[in-house]
């Protein structure tokens, strides 16, 4: 019952739902990846088709609950374990010890790691919708939009009754 009116909640709230994308964090993690391997000119191709894979993989993940869930470094070491998993470029166990022995950070490498195979989990278990469901989807989405218009016109029109008294000052 709640669940089924949640975005009638939020609208009347005017409350946002903001999700940060973590394509930022591939290129940042990539970048470290490059430090981390002493990587030369001859190997950033490499470096470049793990970037490029693991933004596919993000692709998907948007797809899914799981960025609404973890952080956009969590999604992106994911996207890059599992792009790293096809291309071999680096040894990513390593990488992330390295990344954990330069921080001091209050979570262990084994609750990254089950972080990491939750969202790879979200991302398996994801299907595509079907055409009934997107359907409804998309009278869902409209019915949103709809109502921020319902606002805007109702700023407008306050809008043009303050331009009416002014005028009729004026006369």
């Amino acid at each position: 019952m709640i669940l089924n009116n949640e975005m009638i909640v939020y609208q009347s709230l005017d409350f946002d739902l903001i999700v940060y994308a973590p394509y930022r964090s591939v290129e940042g993690f990539t970048d470290y990846m490059e430090e981390f391997c002493n990587t030369g000119e001859d190997e950033l191709p490499k470096f470049k088709a793990l970037q490029d894979t693991a933004g596919r993989e993000v692709d998907k993940m948007m797809l899914t609950d799981a960025p609404l869930l973890f952080t956009p470094g969590q999604l992106a070491l994911t996207a890059l374990r599992t792009s790293n998993a096809l291309h071999k470029v680096v040894d990513f166990d390593s990488f992330l010890s390295g990344i954990f022995s330069h921080k001091n950070s209050t979570h262990t490498m084994g609750e990254l790691l089950e972080s990491l195979d939750a969202i790879d989990s979200w991302v398996r278990k994801y299907t595509s919708p079907s055409e009934k469901e997107l359907k409804h989807i998309d009278r869902k989405l409209k019915s949103c939009w709809g109502h921020d218009e319902g606002k805007k016109r109702e700023k407008k029109s306050k809008h043009k009754s303050r331009k009416s008294s002014k005028e009729a000052q004026n006369v």
